[in-house]
């Protein structure tokens, strides 16, 4: 299993815009093909700090996720909306075991 914890810090005035971004880039990347999980996580003390956990078969499925039109789409939507870059960590899952 490919992991990726993202980590996003949103502008402040960007929030609810940036939360219904992620809704529709979430709705879709649980289609793909290879996708376990695609959790979005706001945080409870800082309204403006969110976590992506991107959870795939494959690293090659976690690649083609980056290639569809609703992840090309939400990257262009929220890029000026964010205080500081998004930050990637990638993680070999190990349980549970996942069959690729």
């Amino acid at each position: 299993m490919h992991v990726t914890i993202v980590y996003a810090s949103v502008k402040s005035g960007n929030i609810e815009a940036f939360k219904a971004a992620c809704q529709l880039n979430h709705e879709n990347s649980v289609l793909e093909p290879g996708n376990l999980r695609f959790d979005i996580l706001q945080s409870a003390e800082d309204p403006t700090k969110f976590v992506f956990y991107e959870a795939y078969k494959t690293k090659q499925d976690a690649v083609a996720h980056k290639e569809t039109q609703h992840y090309l789409t939400w990257r262009d939507t929220v890029a000026d909306w964010m205080a500081e870059p998004r930050h990637g960590v990638t993680y070999q899952g190990l349980y549970p075991v996942v069959d690729a």
